[in-house]
């Protein structure tokens, strides 16, 4: 029995269906069989902080696997060699792949084409040289790249960057750094935001343009690794992009007009980042709910007790909401609308009740929901992440805000 009213597309229930079939049969399995390389930070990451060799092969594995499937490209554009489904495709699919794989989601971002990490909308505007000699690998996962946007004076506020491309003969010569930037410490390229009209972009009038970048050109250097939680190791890359030859056919789009991509990634970063945290607030949960059934305390099942379970009924009520609101923004975006005021909604709702959920689902468990054994603990870093992650929340609502008092108003 499905809780919403209107019925998803045929099409999208039979690929939300099969995606899980997928994630039960190869991706979970998977982590079952490397969970000591998984769960364990000393096996996870190598000395340097970068995931260890063994690890980046499993990711690698996963990408691919999917890529066979048919999953891993379905939502990049038809004309670079992608499935072309829309927003609703991806929502719906990248939320049931979290609500799958739950506490055991670290190699739940390798099932589709993240728009960071792989082919995606983003590149739908390459040159052909580009298109032949690195989109194949991409689409096949064999290969990854990352999404050099964020800069050390350049987060929320992206017009701010300082990373420079100055022309040189037919092609540019580009100088700065960035940071946070995901995927970067393994990535074979990485797309890299770039002032190409100082006047333009200080007018907030364009000025900024895209460049695709193998991560082996001279002058490109992961400096370090941006450690998380404490963690040993981590996927975020601090970058220096010292003087880098980058020839014409690298330009990603349109000259001077590269925001324009960096807001279509940070879009679907907000529908990916939406959809995740439906679907592990779901399996968070789903989790405390079966503990609280089994658990009991002077003499009675905690179900039984108001106090444990009554919040998990506010989360169960929020994740709802959470889940039409980021339906309903997707199909709006599939239907060529902006939609700007409801991805915001979306993705910031979603983010705060998902991490709600979460801290729920670990004080309903006791002591035992900030166990490794458990699981929550690292869902409840990931979501906190991803409170700030592709815009914070406080970004989101001065958005939201914005659009209000320009009448857009209509709830």
């Amino acid at each position: 029995m499905s809780s919403i009213a209107f019925d998803l597309p045929d099409d999208i229930i039979a690929i939300r269906e099969a995606i899980t079939a997928f994630v039960k049969r190869e991706v979970l399995p998977r982590h079952e069989r490397h969970a000591s390389l998984l769960d364990d930070p000393r096996a996870r990451y190598a000395a340097d902080g970068r995931y260890s060799e063994a690890v980046y092969d499993i990711i690698r594995e996963v990408r691919m696997a999917s890529s066979e499937a048919g999953f891993f490209n379905m939502c990049v554009p038809t004309a670079i060699g992608g499935g072309g489904l829309g927003h609703l495709a991806y929502f719906v699919a990248w939320q049931a792949v979290y609500h799958t794989c739950g506490t055991r989601s670290f190699l739940a971002p390798y099932t589709i084409a993240h728009w960071a990490f792989a082919a995606s909308p983003v590149l739908e505007h390459v040159s052909a040289e580009v298109r032949e000699r690195m989109l194949p690998d991409l689409l096949s996962g064999r290969r990854s790249m990352c999404f050099g946007l964020s800069e050390p004076g350049a987060g929320s506020d992206a017009s701010m960057i300082k990373t420079r491309a100055v022309a040189d003969g037919d092609g540019w010569r580009l100088t700065g750094r960035k940071l946070w930037t995901s995927n970067s410490p393994h990535a074979d390229y990485c797309i890299v935001f770039a002032v190409t009209d100082p006047a333009a972009a200080a007018a907030h009038q364009g000025g900024i343009s895209a460049f695709l970048i193998p991560t082996d050109a001279p002058g490109f250097e992961v400096e370090s690794v941006v450690k998380l939680f404490g963690h040993a190791g981590g996927d975020e890359g601090a970058l220096v992009l010292d003087d880098i030859r980058v020839e014409a056919s690298q330009l990603v789009g349109k000259l001077h007009q590269g925001f324009a991509t960096a807001l279509l990634g940070v879009s679907l970063g907000r529908v990916y980042n939406a959809a995740r945290a439906v679907g592990l607030g779901r399996a968070a949960l789903e989790l405390a709910l079966t503990y609280v059934q089994q658990r009991e305390a002077f003499g009675h099942a905690i179900a039984e007790y108001q106090g444990v379970t009554f919040p998990l009924a506010e989360s169960a009520t929020a994740l709802h909401a959470a889940h039409l609101m980021g339906i309903n923004a997707a199909t709006l975006l599939d239907r060529g609308e902006r939609a700007v005021k409801e991805l915001s909604m979306a993705k910031c709702y979603a983010v705060e009740v998902g991490l709600e959920a979460v801290n729920r689902a670990m004080q309903a468990h006791g002591g035992m929901g900030l166990t490794n054994e458990v699981g929550l603990a690292e869902i409840w870093q990931t979501l906190r992440i991803i409170n700030i992650a592709d815009g914070t929340n406080e970004i989101l609502k001065r958005t939201i805000v914005q659009r209000l008092l320009k009448g857009d108003v209509d709830l």
